[in-house]
């Protein structure tokens, strides 16, 4: 790739087939499928022999990051459709990089049992019903197996000790979700805009590109949280100024 231009080149195409199998883990013959299928390109020709480079890896990837979303195959194809046939490895790893889950954990499936032995505490109906609504644990169409955030899973039994209203714990999610919606549109936008063509702009690597781009998430998050604390405080303020002056004129 030229480090000036940013773009792919026939110089950066280094790999055959077989070392390119061995560098994303995938057989030779998977390989041969994907390329059928259009989901990468063909390879650099010299001579009798194809060339792979960083493009080719960097759309395995993000082909390997949709699977592990659960994407179909003409799903994948689909959306590797809508990718400029010139993007270059940065473009595709921006791809990768925002389909990567932002909690800490991923959802586990948990079957009843083993769900009240990770709280160490027997759970109702009513419980259930509370984690469902508080975002923790969600249904599946098998009876009593549910998919767990357990990186929130502590803190939701925590809140069982509180004997919170379900109602308002319903509403509290819709307001979290309507608006958490909203920003999460706006800073991608933010994200797509100017923090991506910054980083791509520097020609760096994809893998350094990603580290970097790793690193404002939380930074995001943090943010957020500061914001939202800012915001309670301020009406926290806002509410006692308003009581105080009813007093004075009541």
């Amino acid at each position: 790739m030229s480090e000036a231009s940013g773009e792919f080149t026939t110089h950066d195409a280094t790999l055959t087939v077989d070392e390119l199998s061995a560098r994303v883990g995938m057989t030779v013959r998977t390989l041969r499928f994907y390329a059928g299928r259009g989901l990468i390109p063909p390879p650099i020709r010299r001579g009798r022999v194809g060339y792979y480079g960083p493009e080719h890896i960097a759309r395995l990837d993000l082909v390997r990051e949709l699977q592990a979303h659960g994407f179909t195959l003409q799903a994948i194809e689909g959306y590797l459709e809508r990718i400029p046939d010139d993007a270059t490895p940065q473009d595709i790893a921006l791809h990768r990089t925002l389909l990567t889950p932002w909690m800490r954990d991923l959802p586990e499936t948990l079957d009843r049992a083993t769900l009240v032995r990770r709280t160490g505490r027997e759970l109702t109906d009513d419980d259930i019903e509370m984690l469902v609504a508080l975002g923790v644990v969600e249904p599946t169409p098998d009876d009593d197996v549910f998919q767990v955030a357990t990186a929130h899973l502590s803190l939701g039994v925590e809140l069982l000790d509180l004997d919170l209203p379900v109602e308002a714990v319903l509403d509290a999610g819709r307001i979290f979700t309507e608006h958490g919606r909203a920003i999460a549109e706006e800073l991608t936008e933010v994200f797509r805009n100017k923090v991506w063509p910054h980083y791509r702009d520097s020609g760096g690597p994809p893998e350094h590109i990603q580290r970097l781009v790793e690193r404002f998430k939380p930074v995001t998050i943090q943010g957020l949280v500061l914001a939202y604390e800012r915001a309670v405080g301020e009406t926290q303020r806002d509410t006692i100024r308003r009581t105080g002056s009813k007093k004075l004129h009541g």
